[in-house]
């Protein structure tokens, strides 16, 4: 078993790993192995953490995943991936892990502008992210761990619009006779993620800001990835959101099939061996940058 994101149930805004995990016991005594969470973020991102933690750290003590989509796919509004999880993810309230505890946020309440390598400032919002719960659980020298997303105006001015007048609602209500989803029925007219290649420009920049230990002295590393939207859809007629998340799944799928990652039980990508799978990102379309005692602006 392998994927790219959390369940998310359809009856409930919300999802966490504790129900995969719950799984494990199971898949060890079948002698099977479930990979969770082998897109870019979760999964490179959590790639990059384990690197960074086998190569250039002692211990890691803070960690900030960030997420920017610099690209203008020419739509007032229209979502990267599937609309039904997409809203839900981003309206949710914002959480983060600090001094051993989960701390929660109003949705959007924490932003600040960071610098993007080749792209620059763009506005970034704290907000949970799912693989979170699992680097916290892995790498316990975590004393904070936050995950940033870059949103524009008009598109967090679309978001409000929707939530005060219900569309991103996951009740039903009766409509003519019938009963409807309102996110459903919204996700029907909004575009198709997956046509929106074809005119997106710019680039994705995702990647992590990490300080910790190394030899006794605090160090800073960020490692990141850029994809281009234009590059993406030349080679694939796909996105670069669509690329970002469909490479490392194949990567994941790849490492399985060699048995480098293969193993009993139900696994997050950080417990495996980095390496490989890092050297395939660079490889296959993915090809990463580090930046040492750099500074971080979180």
């Amino acid at each position: 078993y392998l994927d790219t994101a959390n369940y998310e149930p359809l009856d409930e805004a919300k999802f966490e790993y504790s129900w995969q995990w719950a799984y494990k016991d199971r898949y060890t005594r079948a002698g099977i192995t479930a990979i969770l969470g082998c897109g870019f973020d979760p999964g490179v991102t959590s790639v990059f953490t384990a690197y960074a933690a086998k190569h250039h750290f002692d211990e890691i003590h803070y960690l900030d995943i960030v997420d920017c989509n610099a690209g203008d796919h020419g739509k007032p509004f229209a979502t990267n991936f599937n609309p039904e999880i997409n809203i839900r993810e981003v309206t949710q309230k914002g959480k983060y892990w600090e001094n051993g505890k989960w701390v929660y946020t109003k949705p959007h309440e924490i932003h600040k502008p960071l610098t993007y390598p080749g792209i620059g400032p763009r506005e970034s919002y704290l907000i949970y992210h799912e693989e979170l719960e699992s680097l916290v659980k892995n790498f316990p020298t975590l004393k904070r761990a936050r995950f940033w997303m870059t949103f524009g105006q008009e598109y967090l001015t679309h978001l409000r619009v929707i939530q005060n007048i219900g569309m991103a609602g996951i009740e039903p209500v009766m409509f003519e006779g019938r009963e409807i989803i309102p996110i459903r029925f919204l996700k029907a007219v909004l575009p198709d993620p997956g046509g929106l290649g074809e005119n997106y420009k710019g680039e994705t920049s995702i990647g992590c800001r990490i300080r910790g230990i190394k030899n006794g002295k605090e160090k800073t590393y960020y490692i990141y990835n850029n994809c281009s939207h234009e590059a993406a859809y030349a080679e694939t007629g796909a996105q670069a959101v669509s690329y970002t998340t469909g490479v490392p799944a194949v990567i994941g799928a790849m490492m399985y099939l060699k048995g480098v990652w293969k193993k009993p039980g139900v696994f997050n990508v950080e417990e495996f061996d980095p390496d490989p799978f890092m050297e395939q990102l660079n490889k296959l379309g993915l090809p990463w940058v580090e930046l040492h005692d750099t500074d971080l602006e979180l």
